[in-house]
């Protein structure tokens, strides 16, 4: 009898590793298919406040990533409207990024006058090097990057927004 529970036991808690194993791996986030995308999740970038993040927090979710500066015009007029585009795809789960292009000054002083509903990272020089990593050759902004929850980069904008153009590509995910 004492035999049966010992094998019971020694059952159970091999059963449960197994379990606990799979069950880990399910939510793990699979790594990104690209290297640029791989790249930019090993990024830890300061946001406006000075705090820094690890981009790896986002991998797992439809990213839209947007390169922007504060002296860029077309950049700073889409700005609003991806402000109104995050709040329509936040409940899909879809996340705007601002990765600035820009001084950190310029960008702390952008965001405290201006009410981005996203998050924007300070990513300077390193942020002109992963968006040519994106395809980005001629180092033009705004830049923007679509990738998708497995790592895949789904498509890339040069230049200012066309919002019904970027929505039709969303939904077309």
């Amino acid at each position: 009898m004492k035999r049966n529970v010992f094998v019971f036991g020694i059952f159970a808690l091999v059963f449960a590793g197994i379990g606990i194993y799979f069950g880990n791996r399910h939510h793990t986030p699979a790594a990104p298919e690209s290297p640029a995308v791989a790249t930019f999740f090993a990024q830890q970038l300061e946001d406006a406040d000075g705090k820094t993040h690890a981009l790896s927090q986002w991998q797992g979710k439809t990213l839209i990533v947007n390169f922007w500066a504060t002296w860029c015009a077309p950049c700073v007029e889409e700005m609003p409207e991806l402000t109104a585009l995050q709040t329509e795809l936040a409940p899909q789960g879809i996340q705007i990024l601002g990765l600035g292009i820009d001084n950190p000054s310029n960008i702390r002083e952008f965001a405290a006058k201006y009410k981005i509903s996203y998050p924007l990272y300070i990513a300077g020089m390193t942020g002109t090097e992963l968006s040519r990593q994106f395809g980005n050759q001629a180092g033009g902004l705004p830049f923007t990057v679509i990738i998708g929850p497995n790592g895949d980069i789904k498509k890339t904008y040069l230049g200012r927004l066309k919002m019904e153009q970027l929505r039709a590509d969303i939904h077309s995910l």
